[in-house]
């Protein structure tokens, strides 16, 4: 019992952490590098609306609700990370980040919605005869709250160290990591079955 959830919690972190499917680590580094550690609680709640959605999206191709063209989901992932890294460039360093809070809680849960429709399919492979569906989704979805906790960790640690050790103000760290972002999903959009 304890190794299936175990096997599933792992799922879930390495569906975040792996190396060939990048794009949800991109995500998280455009959503966690406006924000410092005492940002905690917000980018918690951030990544947790994501997770959500993410989730969410997974019970529906589940239980065969929402049945999604896989060439269209493909190219509308890295389509989001390029806008919430291009809102980080046109916002980077502006005093009012807590006025449009709403807006971003709810573009992140839709986000979370279309990265979980881009790995559907392989989710109800995964899931395929099991009898508790619900449960391993549960499991699941607390890998990917835990790999996506690690990953955010992870950018605010470099934040740090580039905004301390080397001086960097807070708005080009912001600037910086949003823009080499966007040079590595503009090619997945052009390269989408979607456009070739």
């Amino acid at each position: 019992m304890l190794e299936n959830f175990w096997f599933n919690v792992q799922y879930g972190m390495n569906h975040v952490l792996d190396p060939n499917g990048y794009d949800h680590v991109l995500f998280l580094m455009v959503l966690a590098v406006p924000y410092v550690f005492k940002d905690w609680k917000r980018i918690l709640l951030l990544v947790s609306m994501f997770t959500l959605g993410h989730t969410l999206s997974l019970v529906l191709a589940a239980y065969g609700i929402v049945s999604v063209n896989g060439a269209l989901v493909e190219f509308l992932i890295p389509v989001t990370i390029l806008i919430a890294a291009i809102y980080n460039v046109f916002t980077a360093g502006k005093k009012d980040k807590g006025k449009s809070i709403g807006l971003l809680f709810f573009a992140t849960l839709f986000f979370g919605l279309i990265h979980g429709l881009g790995f559907a399919r392989e989710f109800k492979m995964f899931s395929g005869q099991s009898e508790n569906k619900l449960e391993l989704l549960i499991e699941f979805a607390l890998g990917i709250e835990l790999a996506q906790i690690i990953v955010v960790f992870v950018v605010l640690f470099f934040g740090f160290l580039f905004q301390t050790l080397f001086r960097f103000s807070r708005r080009d760290w912001v600037m910086v990591l949003s823009s080499v972002v966007v040079g590595l999903v503009i090619p997945m959009i052009v390269g989408s079955d979607l456009l070739n």
